[in-house]
C-alpha cells in the first residue's frame, strides 16, 4: 500500500514537471528577447553618442515598450502562436530600421 501511494505521488510529480516545463517551453521568445536586448543597446548607444535627440529616444522607447506589451499579452494564455511570433518579428523588425534610420538622419543632440 505504501509503495502504490509513493508511486502515485511521485508519478504525478513527474507529471506536473512535465506540464510546467511544457507551458515555459510555449511561452518562451528567446529570439524577440535577444533582438530586444540589443535594440536596448543599440538606443543607449544612440543617446550616449548624441546621434538621437530627447525626442527620437522617447519615439524608440515607446516602441519597445509596445513590443514588450506584445510579448506580455501573446504569452497570457500560454502558448505563442506563430501568428503572434510573426507580428511580434514584424515589430521589431520596423524598429531596428526606425533605430537605424534616427541614428543616421544627421541630426544630433548637440
Amino acid at each position: 500500500m505504501l509503495k502504490r501511494i509513493i508511486l502515485v505521488v511521485s508519478l504525478s510529480s513527474f507529471f506536473l514537471f512535465l506540464s510546467t516545463s511544457q507551458v515555459a517551453a510555449q511561452t518562451a521568445t528567446p529570439v524577440a528577447t535577444k533582438r530586444q536586448v540589443k535594440q536596448q543597446k543599440r538606443i543607449g548607444q544612440g543617446v550616449v553618442s548624441g546621434e538621437l535627440t530627447k525626442r527620437e529616444t522617447k519615439q524608440l522607447k515607446r516602441q519597445q515598450r509596445d513590443i514588450r506589451r506584445t510579448k506580455r499579452r501573446a504569452k497570457a494564455d500560454g502558448k505563442v502562436t506563430r501568428r503572434e511570433r510573426a507580428v511580434i518579428d514584424r515589430k521589431q523588425d520596423r524598429a531596428s530600421k526606425n533605430v537605424a534610420r534616427k541614428k543616421n538622419n544627421k541630426r544630433d543632440r548637440n
